[in-house]
């Protein structure tokens, strides 16, 4: 039968009718065989375009496909072709990544087979046994860093070629993992007493950890990393290379450097110089920049497009922030688990219902967070924008009485 199936368009058709049957209800299994019967081999770039397609021809959802993310891969896995994909230089980003997944892979084993001989513990050996637990559950938490490069410097060049199905997926996954990740690191930390008590958690979250994070890797090896490749220009992917030192890396540290040949790479202006006019005053542009890394707030202002146009770079920001994000549609700056609440506050605001919006977070990695969105109008009550403030103010809660005298910070 496969020899029938011999050109990308029938590939795809194929591969479309599967994936449609999978989130009907069809055995997974069942669709596998079918798959593995009618397609020897699938390009990874068709893989790709058959769920943006989807996508855009509104047959799923992102919210769908998202939900149906690891049977996908459980279908796929040992089915995509990489015979075309571009080979990578040493040091290239991708290179990076890859070098990355190498690492986490090991670490992966090393979890597994301690794992594996859970099943024989014996109390007495509980203790040492969880500390090796936790020292390889707290080097896998190194790949946030890895997946926050993904979500910042990678995705942001995907959508600007129309890519966006995979970015707002893999960013759901990636949510999923993170949450799963942390508790087992929060339970690797509680007080274990007995081997079912340890089982317990094996079961609860420690097995779907490693779960996820091997989906993950077979995602962006056989699918995501090929096809960024073939999409993105050298001039994008040197300015990914350029920013990259400010995500750090995961569980390791490059040796090779990379630039691409027989391109010019030209530093990229964000603030034009001169000096800016205000009503109540002016600044040059030196003073402008020095302001905004010292006030004690973020600053974030998305345009009368949705457009993210400027954010304050202050060395202490709540949110992770860099300039990649400039031009972008601030639904993407966003996981999918919120956009719904960014279009609402849009919509509100667009429409003149609403001006304000307010959020806090009691226990932000140990801080209480206060944001506030507010519509942007000019004089003419004509929608401008919207200006989202963030601010720590853990300190401020716990201030009482007065304080009059002059009384410096202690650092």
């Amino acid at each position: 039968m496969s020899e029938l199936i011999n050109n990308a368009s029938q590939r795809k058709d194929k591969l479309r009718s599967l994936l449609l049957k999978l989130h009907a209800g069809e055995n997974v299994d069942s669709i596998r065989k079918q798959l593995i019967e009618a397609l020897t081999d699938i390009p990874y770039n068709e893989v790709v375009e058959v769920e943006q397609e989807m996508i855009d021809g509104n047959l799923l959802t992102e919210e769908e496909i998202l939900e149906f993310c690891d049977l996908h891969t459980a279908i796929l896995d040992g089915s995509i072709d990489l015979s075309g994909a571009k080979g990578i230089p040493a040091g290239h980003p991708i290179d990076t990544f890859k070098k990355e997944n190498i690492a986490l892979n090991d670490e992966v084993e090393k979890a597994r087979n301690l794992l594996e001989t859970a099943k024989s513990l014996t109390n007495d050996k509980l203790p040492g046994f969880v500390l090796q637990l936790r020292t390889i559950f707290n080097a896998l938490s190194d790949i946030d860093k890895h997946y926050k490069r993904k979500e910042y410097l990678l995705f942001p060049y995907l959508e600007k070629h129309l890519i966006t199905g995979p970015p707002t997926v893999m960013w759901g996954k990636h949510d999923e993992l993170r949450v799963f990740l942390n508790d087992s690191i929060r339970d690797l930390e509680t007080s274990i007493s007995t081997v079912n008590q340890l089982q317990s958690i094996i079961n609860k979250n420690l097995n779907r950890t490693l779960e996820l994070i091997d989906g993950m890797i077979m995602k962006e090896e056989e699918i995501l990393f090929p096809m960024a490749m073939d999409t993105l220009t050298e001039e994008e992917w040197y300015k990914i290379y350029s920013e990259t030192i400010e995500f750090g890396f995961c569980l390791i540290d490059p040796e090779d450097e990379w630039k691409p040949t027989g391109i010019v790479i030209e530093k990229q202006e964000y603030v034009k110089a001169g000096a800016i006019q205000l009503s109540s005053g002016a600044f040059d542009i030196k003073q402008l920049e020095a302001l905004f890394l010292h006030i004690p707030i973020d600053i974030t202002f998305v345009d009368a497009d949705d457009k993210v146009s400027f954010f304050s770079h202050s060395p202490n920001r709540v949110f992770e922030r860099n300039r990649s994000i400039i031009g972008r549609d601030v639904r993407m700056c966003h996981p999918p688990g919120s956009v719904h609440i960014v279009e609402q506050i849009i919509d509100d605001f667009k429409s003149g219902k609403e001006n304000k919006a307010v959020f806090w977070m009691s226990n932000f990695m140990g801080r209480f967070i206060y944001i506030e969105y507010s519509a942007v109008r000019d004089k003419e009550n004509n929608y401008l924008g919207v200006v989202e403030v963030t601010q720590d103010i853990t300190q401020m809660r716990k201030l009482e009485g007065d304080q009059r005298l002059l009384s410096y910070e202690k650092k």
